[in-house]
């Protein structure tokens, strides 16, 4: 009995995680629209506008999908320094900041995705960035 009641307390609290991430990822794709529809058409950088930024994939020099970009980020000087990244296949979902710089933009076909020099290690081993609660 005593099992069980672990078992039930131990799903129920995963449940509840998982809601949570899942409103904070809601509210931070939600704030990311906000802002490439504020920010138009105009070129934020790389040459991309923030709605095409955020349509791209992050992409090493093969081209393999090493994840997605979901909010573009700005410094004190409101210029795009860093791109929040989900990265690819990660379970549980993990985020990382990769700097603006070094990063080119690639067209193949009716795509647009950014290229990054690093590895898919290098861009693990990034650290984690915790998504604000919901």
């Amino acid at each position: 009995m005593r099992n069980l009641l672990i078992l039930v307390c131990s799903t129920t609290l995963l449940s509840a995680c998982n809601d949570r991430d899942e409103a904070a990822e809601d509210k931070l794709e939600k704030a990311a629209e906000t802002s490439a529809t504020v920010s138009g058409p105009i070129p934020a950088a790389l040459g991309l506008s923030e709605a095409q930024l955020l349509g791209a994939d992050l992409v090493d020099a093969d081209g393999k999908e090493l994840g997605d970009v979901v909010q573009v980020l700005r410094g004190p000087d409101n210029k795009v320094d860093r791109l929040l990244v989900e990265i690819e296949d990660s379970n549980p979902d993990r985020y990382v900041h990769v700097p603006i710089l070094g990063l080119k933009p690639v067209v193949r076909g009716n795509d647009t995705d950014v290229e990054i020099s690093m590895t898919a290690a290098q861009l693990a081993a990034l650290p984690d960035v915790k998504l604000p609660a919901p």
